[in-house]
């Protein structure tokens, strides 16, 4: 897979989020405490210091929130556990990465900023014998071909009408789901905090756009001994900033089926206000025609994150976006994952047989 592959191993983790432990900015820490959380040993955020992540995150439980690295006796790595606009490091925060250098610390980091390539950290990790891995760093350098492709792999892409509204998430938990049904399915991992979870993907918002598409099919095709692929999306393609990014894995993933994540409330594109937010029926017909032009591909089901709002507001809301669309919706977390996988089978039903004919016939 790619040399960004980060072993799946047990490890005992300090999730550094100092200054940013809130849902959206340490997006990367809460779904390392929801899917890995086994190994977090604490949080690493000094003004929040003997509080639990649980209380500022909403995940994570009793996991402490700690202010000083003495605190995590047996700790080994520490997690860069935010994804700022731009990706770059606090820093303040070099005092904090120098210090979990000297105790022996892994450093991991899923910033754009690499610091690997900053002279003061690269020479305490060489002077301790620390790694830095910096989770982005990659040499894909292939373009799409779309050869050797399997079409009774069943492939399915995430998107969303905004930045952040649970892409990731939704794929976890639809993979998850569908492996309690005892389906051989895959998670495909294509951004830092999504590598850090499963252990393997490419970080393609930090891949030279020649080599984008080319990046997500390697993907494909390295993980299509599977039975399905559940492919991790990024942004989306209505973005002004990161449309680029998004377009290309739509057309590297090959998807015979979209997700759409939306979340509930949020009016205006994520660091763009007063820019609103395109219409769900917009961004279905925008993914769909674009997905299109290489080979057909539908929405079949839409996932809610209605983390602001209570169970009844989430329920209306629920049953008036699938009255407007025909489609299931449901929040991954809230309602879990039964309808959204249930609407893949289906695709599964209507687009396999037919992929497997032609490939006979053809």
């Amino acid at each position: 897979m790619s040399q960004n592959s980060t072993p799946v191993s047990k490890r005992r983790i300090v999730i550094l989020t100092e200054g940013h432990t809130e849902p959206v900015p340490a997006k990367t820490a809460t779904c390392i405490l929801r899917y890995r959380g086994d190994e977090a040993v604490a949080v690493f955020d000094r003004e929040q210091a003997g509080k639990t992540a649980g209380e500022l995150l909403g995940v994570g439980g009793d996991t402490p929130i700690i202010g000083d690295l003495a605190q995590a006796e047996g700790a080994d790595t520490l997690l860069v556990g935010i994804a700022p606009p731009g990706g770059r490091a606090p820093a303040e925060w070099k005092p904090i990465l120098l210090d979990a250098i000297a105790r022996g610390m892994k450093i991991v980091s899923g910033l754009h900023d690499f610091l690997g390539d900053d002279p003061e950290l690269a020479e305490a990790a060489k002077k301790h014998g620390v790694e830095i891995h910096d989770v982005r760093k990659n040499n894909e350098r292939d373009v799409a071909s779309r050869q050797g492709v399997r079409e009774d792999c069943l492939r399915v892409l995430t998107i969303g009408n905004d930045c952040s509204v649970g892409k990731m998430l939704t794929a976890l938990e639809i993979t998850n789901a569908m492996k309690r049904r005892g389906a051989d399915a895959k998670f495909v991992a294509t951004g830092q905090t999504g590598i850090m979870v499963e252990g393997d993907g490419v970080p393609i918002d930090c891949v030279v756009s020649d080599f984008l598409n080319g990046a997500v099919e390697k993907l494909v095709l390295g993980n299509q001994h599977h039975d399905t692929l559940i492919i991790e999306g990024q942004a989306t393609i209505t973005h002004p900033r990161y449309s680029c990014v998004s377009s290309g894995l739509v057309h590297g993933a090959m998807p015979h089926g979209m997700v759409l994540v939306y979340e509930m409330g949020r009016d205006t594109v994520m660091g763009m206000s007063p820019l609103q937010v395109p219409s769900l029926e917009d961004t279905i017909e925008a993914y769909e025609r674009f997905a299109g032009l290489a080979m057909p591909s539908r929405v079949v089901a839409v996932a809610m994150n209605s983390r602001r709002f209570t169970d009844d507001e989430a329920q209306a809301e629920r049953e008036r976006v699938s009255e407007r669309l025909g489609l299931p919706v449901a929040d991954p977390i809230r309602h879990g994952c039964d309808d959204l996988v249930d609407a893949i089978e289906r695709l599964r039903g209507e687009v396999i047989p037919a992929a497997a004919t032609a490939t006979a016939t053809g």
